[in-house]
């Protein structure tokens, strides 16, 4: 929300207070130290105030920045999911880009809402390295037609569950290859991921894809790219 949206929204909230009887122009002038000619000309939108007017008005009629957002746009940029009220958790399921830069998923960025099991969600270990404990630890993204190169692991249209608390280039399982979304210039892509000195070696499942490496800059580390592990992958038939 913009600060024009906010003194808008403070106008409106002045006049309904006007317009039930409970302040007048000439009073609010009094409690600010505005001239009136001055509140008249704000409420009928010929000035705008500045921060700190802005300020004096809120303090004097006991509002604040909250009373005067939007519903509708905090709605759309809250960061909560509803719990969940049985034996499912809910997971964000999102475009591949916000999956792969947003630590917090806004609700206007989810696509659809994925039901997990909270006991499988649980007894899932992390990996972390980096500033990353802040993040939504599950997102889940649609496999695209790019995901081919880790056919038959994964087809396009599947369901894919992230762990971005787990960007360990160490195995989760002993003898098994980790699936990774990994950030790349070209997007976020699905793969397994070798490191070699400062490149990551991106390898396809499907071996008429070539393998891709990644040059990482100076004093970047290989967990800065890699997005998470993937933990789940699911499709409906």
């Amino acid at each position: 929300m913009k600060f024009r949206s906010l003194q808008d929204n403070l106008r409106r909230t002045l006049q309904q207070r006007i317009s039930a009887g409970e302040l007048t122009g000439l009073r609010l002038a009094e409690q600010t130290g505005f001239r009136q000619a001055h509140i008249s000309n704000f409420l009928n939108r010929k000035r705008s105030l500045s921060m700190d007017g802005m300020d004096r008005v809120l303090n004097m009629q006991r509002l604040s920045v909250l009373d005067l957002l939007d519903p509708s746009e905090v709605n759309k940029r809250s960061s909560l999911l509803a719990p969940s009220k049985d034996e499912f958790d809910n997971v964000a399921l999102v475009e591949s880009d916000i999956a792969a830069t947003q630590p917090l998923i806004m609700s206007m960025n989810v696509r659809e809402i994925q039901k997990f099991k909270r006991s499988f969600l649980r007894k899932l270990r992390s990996d972390l390295h980096g500033k990353r404990r802040g993040w939504e630890r599950f997102v889940a993204i649609k496999a695209n037609g790019e995901s081919m190169s880790m056919y038959p692991r994964i087809l396009p249209g599947a369901v894919v569950l992230i762990d971005r608390h787990y960007n360990s280039v160490v195995p989760y399982r002993r003898g098994e290859t980790n699936i990774y979304a990994v950030q790349t210039k070209e997007g976020c892509k699905l793969r397994y991921v070798e490191v070699a000195g400062k490149n990551l070696v991106l390898r396809p499942h499907n071996t008429t894809y070539p393998v891709q490496v990644v040059t990482l800059q100076a004093d970047e580390s290989p967990q800065e790219c890699i997005v998470g592990r993937i933990c789940y992958v699911g499709m409906e038939v």
